[in-house]
Protein backbone atom coordinates (compact mmCIF):
# COMPACT_ATOMS: atom_id res chain seq x y z
CA UNK A 1 0.00 0.00 0.00
CA UNK A 2 1.43 3.67 -0.70
CA UNK A 3 1.24 6.66 1.27
CA UNK A 4 -1.44 7.84 -0.65
CA UNK A 5 -3.92 4.77 -0.39
CA UNK A 6 -2.90 4.90 3.74
CA UNK A 7 -3.53 8.46 4.03
CA UNK A 8 -7.36 7.81 1.69
CA UNK A 9 -7.75 4.98 5.18
CA UNK A 10 -6.64 7.27 7.74
CA UNK A 11 -9.13 10.48 6.60
CA UNK A 12 -12.21 8.02 5.97
CA UNK A 13 -11.05 6.77 9.55
CA UNK A 14 -11.48 10.53 10.61
CA UNK A 15 -14.63 10.94 9.11
CA UNK A 16 -16.54 8.29 10.30
CA UNK A 17 -14.97 9.29 13.69
CA UNK A 18 -16.62 12.75 13.91
CA UNK A 19 -19.74 11.42 13.08
CA UNK A 20 -19.64 8.60 15.78
CA UNK A 21 -22.68 8.89 17.91
CA UNK A 22 -25.15 7.05 20.23
CA UNK A 23 -28.60 8.54 20.29
CA UNK A 24 -30.51 5.98 22.16
CA UNK A 25 -27.74 5.87 24.87
CA UNK A 26 -27.02 2.32 24.22
CA UNK A 27 -23.33 2.57 25.47
CA UNK A 28 -24.08 5.65 28.11
CA UNK A 29 -22.42 5.30 31.45
CA UNK A 30 -25.10 6.11 33.99
CA UNK A 31 -23.84 7.18 36.85
CA UNK A 32 -25.05 7.10 40.65
CA UNK A 33 -26.33 10.86 40.56
CA UNK A 34 -28.65 9.76 38.08
CA UNK A 35 -25.90 11.56 35.20
CA UNK A 36 -25.25 9.41 31.78
CA UNK A 37 -21.66 9.79 30.70
CA UNK A 38 -21.59 9.31 26.47
CA UNK A 39 -19.07 7.36 25.98
CA UNK A 40 -19.54 6.82 22.42
CA UNK A 41 -20.27 10.04 20.60
CA UNK A 42 -17.35 12.14 19.24
CA UNK A 43 -19.03 15.50 20.13
CA UNK A 44 -18.81 14.82 24.10
CA UNK A 45 -15.76 15.78 26.53
CA UNK A 46 -14.66 12.32 27.44
CA UNK A 47 -11.45 10.32 27.33
CA UNK A 48 -12.99 8.12 24.12
CA UNK A 49 -13.32 11.59 21.96
CA UNK A 50 -10.15 12.79 23.56
CA UNK A 51 -8.11 10.30 21.97
CA UNK A 52 -9.69 10.65 18.78
CA UNK A 53 -8.57 14.14 19.38
CA UNK A 54 -5.18 13.40 19.28
CA UNK A 55 -4.80 10.67 16.26
CA UNK A 56 -6.33 13.75 14.26
CA UNK A 57 -3.51 16.10 15.48
CA UNK A 58 -0.89 13.56 14.54
CA UNK A 59 -2.28 13.21 11.21
CA UNK A 60 -2.43 16.95 11.32
CA UNK A 61 1.03 17.31 12.08
CA UNK A 62 2.60 14.08 9.57
CA UNK A 63 0.02 16.37 6.73
CA UNK A 64 -0.41 19.42 7.06
CA UNK A 65 -4.20 18.81 6.33
CA UNK A 66 -6.04 21.83 7.39
CA UNK A 67 -9.42 20.25 7.22
CA UNK A 68 -8.53 17.96 9.94
CA UNK A 69 -7.17 20.98 11.97
CA UNK A 70 -10.58 22.46 11.69
CA UNK A 71 -12.28 19.61 13.23
CA UNK A 72 -10.35 20.07 16.48
CA UNK A 73 -10.66 23.63 16.28
CA UNK A 74 -14.04 23.44 15.98
CA UNK A 75 -14.62 20.75 18.57
CA UNK A 76 -12.60 23.08 21.26
CA UNK A 77 -14.81 25.99 20.37
CA UNK A 78 -17.98 24.29 20.98
CA UNK A 79 -16.82 22.80 24.10
CA UNK A 80 -15.49 26.07 25.55
CA UNK A 81 -18.96 27.32 25.25
CA UNK A 82 -20.40 24.84 27.72
CA UNK A 83 -20.30 24.88 31.13
CA UNK A 84 -17.10 23.66 32.15
CA UNK A 85 -16.53 19.90 32.25
CA UNK A 86 -15.66 18.00 35.51
CA UNK A 87 -11.64 17.41 35.76
CA UNK A 88 -10.89 13.72 35.83
CA UNK A 89 -8.23 11.14 34.98
CA UNK A 90 -9.80 10.54 31.14
CA UNK A 91 -11.06 14.04 30.72
CA UNK A 92 -7.58 15.47 31.35
CA UNK A 93 -6.32 13.74 27.45
CA UNK A 94 -8.41 16.50 25.88
CA UNK A 95 -5.42 18.90 27.25
CA UNK A 96 -2.73 16.46 25.25
CA UNK A 97 -4.22 17.81 21.77
CA UNK A 98 -4.85 21.28 23.03
CA UNK A 99 -1.33 21.97 24.14
CA UNK A 100 -0.25 20.43 20.57
CA UNK A 101 -3.07 23.39 19.30
CA UNK A 102 -1.66 26.08 21.25
CA UNK A 103 1.61 25.41 20.02
CA UNK A 104 0.34 25.48 16.31
CA UNK A 105 -2.20 28.32 16.69
CA UNK A 106 -0.66 30.28 20.21
CA UNK A 107 -4.29 30.94 20.42
CA UNK A 108 -4.40 33.23 23.60
CA UNK A 109 -7.87 31.74 24.82
CA UNK A 110 -6.25 28.15 24.98
CA UNK A 111 -3.18 28.95 27.87
CA UNK A 112 -5.78 29.38 30.59
CA UNK A 113 -7.07 26.06 30.42
CA UNK A 114 -3.81 23.97 29.98
CA UNK A 115 -2.09 26.38 32.74
CA UNK A 116 -5.47 25.58 35.04
CA UNK A 117 -5.94 21.47 34.49
CA UNK A 118 -2.20 21.13 34.51
CA UNK A 119 -2.06 23.16 38.25
CA UNK A 120 -5.04 20.51 39.73
CA UNK A 121 -3.31 17.36 38.05
CA UNK A 122 -0.41 18.29 39.71
CA UNK A 123 -1.19 19.77 42.93
CA UNK A 124 -5.33 18.41 43.82
CA UNK A 125 -5.42 14.80 41.77
CA UNK A 126 -6.10 12.53 44.39
CA UNK A 127 -3.28 10.24 45.11
CA UNK A 128 -3.07 6.68 46.35
CA UNK A 129 -0.32 5.24 49.06
CA UNK A 130 3.02 5.48 47.43
CA UNK A 131 1.88 8.68 45.41
CA UNK A 132 0.22 7.02 42.58
CA UNK A 133 -2.23 9.53 40.69
CA UNK A 134 -5.66 7.93 41.69
CA UNK A 135 -7.83 6.69 38.76
CA UNK A 136 -10.82 9.24 39.48
CA UNK A 137 -13.21 9.12 36.96
CA UNK A 138 -17.13 10.54 36.24
CA UNK A 139 -18.90 9.05 39.05
CA UNK A 140 -15.82 7.43 40.80
CA UNK A 141 -13.07 8.08 43.07
CA UNK A 142 -11.85 4.17 42.66
CA UNK A 143 -10.38 5.05 46.14
CA UNK A 144 -6.89 3.79 46.09
CA UNK A 145 -6.78 2.54 42.63
CA UNK A 146 -3.75 2.94 39.92
CA UNK A 147 -5.12 1.74 36.11
CA UNK A 148 -3.14 1.19 33.34
CA UNK A 149 -5.15 3.63 31.39
CA UNK A 150 -3.76 6.41 33.23
CA UNK A 151 -0.42 7.25 31.97
CA UNK A 152 -2.07 7.88 28.72
CA UNK A 153 -4.79 9.73 29.98
CA UNK A 154 -3.30 11.94 32.36
CA UNK A 155 0.76 11.45 32.50
CA UNK A 156 1.42 12.20 28.60
CA UNK A 157 -0.66 15.01 28.98
CA UNK A 158 0.72 16.25 32.46
CA UNK A 159 4.24 15.94 30.68
CA UNK A 160 3.20 17.78 27.70
CA UNK A 161 2.21 20.67 30.01
CA UNK A 162 5.44 20.60 31.67
CA UNK A 163 7.56 21.26 28.65
CA UNK A 164 5.12 23.89 27.37
CA UNK A 165 4.66 25.80 30.19
CA UNK A 166 7.99 25.35 31.22
CA UNK A 167 7.39 23.80 34.20
CA UNK A 168 10.14 20.65 34.95
CA UNK A 169 7.91 20.08 38.01
CA UNK A 170 5.41 17.98 35.75
CA UNK A 171 8.14 16.43 33.93
CA UNK A 172 9.57 14.82 37.60
CA UNK A 173 6.02 13.82 38.90
CA UNK A 174 5.53 12.24 35.50
CA UNK A 175 8.88 9.86 35.22
CA UNK A 176 7.41 8.92 39.30
CA UNK A 177 4.17 8.28 37.95
CA UNK A 178 5.67 5.75 35.31
CA UNK A 179 7.94 4.06 38.02
CA UNK A 180 4.73 3.80 40.56
CA UNK A 181 2.73 2.38 37.81
CA UNK A 182 5.52 -0.43 36.56
CA UNK A 183 5.84 -1.20 40.19
CA UNK A 184 1.91 -2.56 40.81
CA UNK A 185 0.94 -3.22 37.39
CA UNK A 186 3.54 -4.99 35.42
CA UNK A 187 3.62 -8.66 35.54
CA UNK A 188 7.10 -10.15 36.82
CA UNK A 189 6.59 -13.20 34.88
CA UNK A 190 5.45 -12.52 31.48
CA UNK A 191 6.43 -8.62 31.37
CA UNK A 192 2.58 -7.83 30.62
CA UNK A 193 0.29 -5.87 32.59
CA UNK A 194 -2.43 -5.66 35.09
CA UNK A 195 -5.54 -3.17 34.56
CA UNK A 196 -5.17 -2.10 38.23
CA UNK A 197 -4.13 -2.49 41.27
CA UNK A 198 -6.11 -1.50 44.56
CA UNK A 199 -3.86 -0.42 48.22
CA UNK A 200 -7.56 -1.54 49.51
CA UNK A 201 -7.21 -5.21 49.41
CA UNK A 202 -3.65 -5.02 48.23
CA UNK A 203 -4.63 -7.42 44.80
CA UNK A 204 -4.92 -6.47 41.02
CA UNK A 205 -8.30 -7.32 40.40
CA UNK A 206 -8.90 -9.96 38.15
CA UNK A 207 -5.22 -10.70 37.39
CA UNK A 208 -5.75 -10.62 33.45
CA UNK A 209 -3.62 -8.96 30.81
CA UNK A 210 -6.66 -6.83 29.43
CA UNK A 211 -5.29 -6.03 25.57
CA UNK A 212 -6.27 -2.52 25.55
CA UNK A 213 -5.42 -1.44 28.77
CA UNK A 214 -1.67 -3.46 27.97
CA UNK A 215 -1.87 -1.23 24.24
CA UNK A 216 -2.18 1.93 26.26
CA UNK A 217 1.14 0.94 28.11
CA UNK A 218 3.00 0.41 24.54
CA UNK A 219 1.54 3.53 23.23
CA UNK A 220 2.38 5.62 26.13
CA UNK A 221 6.34 4.65 26.72
CA UNK A 222 7.60 5.80 23.43
CA UNK A 223 5.51 8.89 23.51
CA UNK A 224 6.92 9.78 26.88
CA UNK A 225 10.55 9.22 26.01
CA UNK A 226 10.06 10.63 22.32
CA UNK A 227 9.05 13.69 24.45
CA UNK A 228 11.41 14.01 27.40
CA UNK A 229 14.22 12.80 25.20
CA UNK A 230 16.40 11.50 27.90
CA UNK A 231 19.57 11.06 27.96
CA UNK A 232 20.40 7.26 26.81
CA UNK A 233 22.59 6.43 30.27
CA UNK A 234 19.41 7.91 32.44
CA UNK A 235 17.59 5.19 34.64
CA UNK A 236 14.58 6.38 33.99
CA UNK A 237 14.80 5.96 30.05
CA UNK A 238 16.39 2.76 30.75
CA UNK A 239 13.76 0.97 32.81
CA UNK A 240 10.97 2.56 30.44
CA UNK A 241 13.25 0.93 27.37
CA UNK A 242 13.65 -2.71 29.86
CA UNK A 243 10.01 -2.65 30.06
CA UNK A 244 8.68 -2.03 26.73
CA UNK A 245 10.85 -4.92 25.33
CA UNK A 246 9.56 -7.13 27.88
CA UNK A 247 6.45 -6.86 27.27
CA UNK A 248 6.45 -6.63 23.28
CA UNK A 249 8.58 -10.01 23.87
CA UNK A 250 5.15 -11.73 24.92
CA UNK A 251 3.20 -10.03 22.55
CA UNK A 252 5.44 -11.93 19.72
CA UNK A 253 4.62 -15.21 21.47
CA UNK A 254 0.69 -14.22 21.65
CA UNK A 255 -0.05 -12.57 18.03
CA UNK A 256 -2.99 -14.46 16.34
CA UNK A 257 -2.15 -15.95 12.96
CA UNK A 258 -4.98 -12.70 12.09
CA UNK A 259 -2.35 -10.32 13.50
CA UNK A 260 -4.79 -9.39 16.02
CA UNK A 261 -4.77 -10.19 19.78
CA UNK A 262 -7.32 -11.29 22.18
CA UNK A 263 -9.04 -8.90 24.47
CA UNK A 264 -7.45 -11.05 26.94
CA UNK A 265 -3.99 -11.65 25.51
CA UNK A 266 -3.04 -15.00 27.18
CA UNK A 267 -6.44 -16.89 26.95
CA UNK A 268 -7.08 -17.69 23.20
CA UNK A 269 -10.57 -18.14 24.20
CA UNK A 270 -11.26 -14.38 24.77
CA UNK A 271 -12.40 -12.64 21.28
CA UNK A 272 -10.07 -10.92 19.27
CA UNK A 273 -10.11 -7.33 19.91
CA UNK A 274 -8.67 -4.50 17.27
CA UNK A 275 -8.33 -1.29 19.08
CA UNK A 276 -5.50 -2.99 21.17
CA UNK A 277 -4.19 -3.99 18.02
CA UNK A 278 -4.00 -0.59 16.69
CA UNK A 279 -2.07 0.34 19.96
CA UNK A 280 0.25 -2.25 20.04
CA UNK A 281 1.33 -1.97 15.67
CA UNK A 282 1.57 2.15 17.12
CA UNK A 283 3.70 1.50 19.66
CA UNK A 284 5.83 -1.33 18.41
CA UNK A 285 6.66 0.58 15.02
CA UNK A 286 7.05 4.49 17.04
CA UNK A 287 9.85 2.20 19.35
CA UNK A 288 11.34 0.46 16.15
CA UNK A 289 11.38 3.79 14.50
CA UNK A 290 12.96 5.75 17.47
CA UNK A 291 15.08 2.78 18.15
CA UNK A 292 14.13 2.10 21.79
CA UNK A 293 13.27 -1.35 20.86
CA UNK A 294 14.70 -4.21 18.47
CA UNK A 295 13.68 -4.60 14.71
CA UNK A 296 13.19 -8.12 15.60
CA UNK A 297 9.56 -6.91 16.12
CA UNK A 298 9.34 -5.32 13.01
CA UNK A 299 7.26 -8.23 11.43
CA UNK A 300 4.84 -8.28 14.44
CA UNK A 301 3.81 -4.53 13.64
CA UNK A 302 3.55 -4.82 10.38
CA UNK A 303 1.66 -7.75 10.49
CA UNK A 304 -0.35 -5.35 13.37
CA UNK A 305 -1.09 -2.77 10.81
CA UNK A 306 -2.36 -5.18 8.01
CA UNK A 307 -4.97 -6.68 10.41
CA UNK A 308 -5.86 -2.98 11.20
CA UNK A 309 -6.50 -2.06 7.55
CA UNK A 310 -8.32 -5.98 7.15
CA UNK A 311 -10.93 -4.96 10.34
CA UNK A 312 -11.56 -1.63 8.51
CA UNK A 313 -15.11 -1.57 6.55
CA UNK A 314 -16.35 0.66 3.54
CA UNK A 315 -16.95 3.00 5.72
CA UNK A 316 -13.99 3.50 7.93
CA UNK A 317 -15.41 1.87 10.59
CA UNK A 318 -13.07 -0.36 12.88
CA UNK A 319 -14.48 -3.36 13.65
CA UNK A 320 -13.74 -5.71 16.32
CA UNK A 321 -13.28 -3.14 18.94
CA UNK A 322 -14.92 -3.58 22.47
CA UNK A 323 -16.78 -1.32 24.53
CA UNK A 324 -15.41 0.96 27.30
CA UNK A 325 -13.90 -0.90 29.76
CA UNK A 326 -14.52 -0.60 33.95
CA UNK A 327 -12.68 -2.57 36.21
CA UNK A 328 -13.15 -6.34 36.08
CA UNK A 329 -13.25 -8.75 39.16
CA UNK A 330 -12.94 -11.71 37.11
CA UNK A 331 -12.10 -13.00 33.07
CA UNK A 332 -15.69 -13.33 32.06
CA UNK A 333 -16.17 -9.67 32.74
CA UNK A 334 -13.43 -8.70 29.71
CA UNK A 335 -14.99 -11.61 27.57
CA UNK A 336 -18.31 -10.36 27.76
CA UNK A 337 -17.85 -6.58 26.54
CA UNK A 338 -19.62 -6.18 24.16
CA UNK A 339 -18.21 -5.41 21.11
CA UNK A 340 -18.90 -1.55 18.89
CA UNK A 341 -17.25 1.07 17.01
CA UNK A 342 -15.75 3.66 19.43
CA UNK A 343 -13.99 7.03 18.64
CA UNK A 344 -10.47 5.46 20.39
CA UNK A 345 -10.75 2.34 18.05
CA UNK A 346 -10.87 4.73 15.37
CA UNK A 347 -8.34 6.97 16.51
CA UNK A 348 -5.84 4.29 17.63
CA UNK A 349 -5.91 2.51 13.61
CA UNK A 350 -5.57 6.71 12.70
CA UNK A 351 -2.14 6.48 15.49
CA UNK A 352 -1.09 3.06 13.81
CA UNK A 353 -1.84 4.06 10.09
CA UNK A 354 0.06 7.69 10.90
CA UNK A 355 2.61 5.87 12.23
CA UNK A 356 2.97 3.37 9.26
CA UNK A 357 3.06 6.25 6.56
CA UNK A 358 7.04 6.74 8.73
CA UNK A 359 7.72 3.87 7.08
CA UNK A 360 6.60 4.59 3.61
CA UNK A 361 8.32 8.03 3.21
Amino acid sequence: MNRKEIETKIELLIDNLVNLSDPEGKYAVTLSDGRKIDNKSFNYWEWTSGIGLYGMMKYYKLTGNKRVLKIIIDWFDIQFKNPPVEKNVNTMVQMLTLAYLYEETRNPIYLPYLETWGDWLFHDMPRTEDGGIQHVVFGSENDQQLWDDTLMMSIIPLTKLGLLLNKPEYVEEAKKQFLIHIKYLCDKKTGLWYHGWTFEGMHNFAEVHWGRGNSWVTIAIPEFLDLVELPENDAVRQILVDTLNRQLETLQTCQDKSGLWHTILLDPTSYLEASCTAGFAFGTLRGIRKRYVDKKFIDMGLKAVQAVLDNLDETGELQQVSAGTAMGEHADFYKNIPITAMPYGQSMAILALVEYLYFNI
